[in-house]
């Protein structure tokens, strides 16, 4: 399948996912940002784009080469509420924004930082997905805290209660590019690791892969990522999806489909892995032999 641009014109994100389009959203600004020397941990304010919009602008252009089709604005911890909440961990938080929002007459998105086990007071994720919708929202979902595979079951929950209640809506998702299976309620700023030590939990493309087909199966149109999901991740969605969606990212000019570059290697044992088999089935060494696989999420 040859690199292409998306197909020309342009569309409302109802009219996309409404005829069953996926739309693929952008990733990680703070953590990657953070990294890349341009955001200070702790609060997070997003300063950058007053002292170093060329670096914010780098960043919506490296999700935008490697397939998003929307690049949200960097405002997260821009006022002095969201310092000190962190927003929408609390199903009747988000559905006062979504009442808010539906003023301006534009489709309302709203996601959670929740988990399986429900928002801070308990309420379960398809509880919390029927409220949203009640309120007006025409997309919902998750987003941060958690990793692909539990955000994935987050979602799946928040399906069948809007299932069970006979109400409809698009879903969304936006994990975290980190594997947290070992998170608390809270997700994955209360492991030890949380800001500075999340490398050895990086996802592989070929997790993202993965939960871009999951994601796809269960119904979900709006695919994307949050903390820690870097450019080559939301290539690797584009990737995968590409069947569905009709072309590659321009990102896939420079990477072979599951490893085919590797093909022109010298050493032969590393040709050998110029095939899907091989990434599908690795499961990938830390390199950390005194390391435990999991930690104890802080209280």
């Amino acid at each position: 399948m040859a690199s292409t641009r998306a197909p020309g014109a342009k569309k409302g994100i109802l009219e996309r996912l409404d005829s069953g389009e996926v739309v693929i959203g952008d990733g990680s600004f703070l953590i990657t940002l953070e990294k890349r020397g341009y955001v200070k941990a702790g609060l997070w304010t997003p300063e950058a784009v007053v002292e170093h919009p060329n670096a914010v602008r780098q960043l919506h252009m490296e999700f935008l080469r490697a397939g998003s089709n929307v690049m949200q604005t960097f405002t997260f911890s821009a006022s002095e509420d969201s310092m000190e909440s962190k927003y929408f961990e609390y199903v009747e938080e988000a559905v006062w924004a979504v009442e808010v929002l539906k003023e301006s007459g534009k489709p309302v998105a709203a996601t959670m930082c929740i988990g399986p086990a429900g928002d801070m007071h308990g309420v379960r994720p398809g509880e919390c997905a029927a409220r949203l919708v009640k309120a007006g929202a025409s997309i919902v979902g998750v987003n941060c805290r958690f990793g692909p595979r539990t955000s994935l079951k987050t979602v799946e929950l928040m399906k069948e209660g809007l299932g069970a209640t006979g109400l409809k809506a698009h879903l969304m998702v936006q994990s975290l590019g980190f594997h947290t299976p070992d998170c608390g309620k809270g997700g994955f700023v209360d492991l030890p690791e949380y800001p500075f030590g999340l490398e050895p939990r990086v996802a592989t493309r070929w997790d993202i892969h993965k939960y871009a087909r999951e994601a796809y199966n269960l119904g979900v149109r709006y695919i994307g990522g949050c903390c820690g999901f870097e450019p080559y991740h939301i290539r690797a969605i584009a990737e995968e999806l590409a069947p569905e969606r009709g072309f590659l990212p321009l990102a896939s000019e420079k990477h072979g489909s599951w490893g085919s570059s590797l093909n022109m290697h010298t050493k032969p044992w590393i040709r050998a892995r110029a095939r899907r088999e091989y990434w599908e089935n690795l499961l990938p060494a830390s390199g950390r032999p005194f390391c435990p696989s999991l930690s104890k999420p802080d209280a």
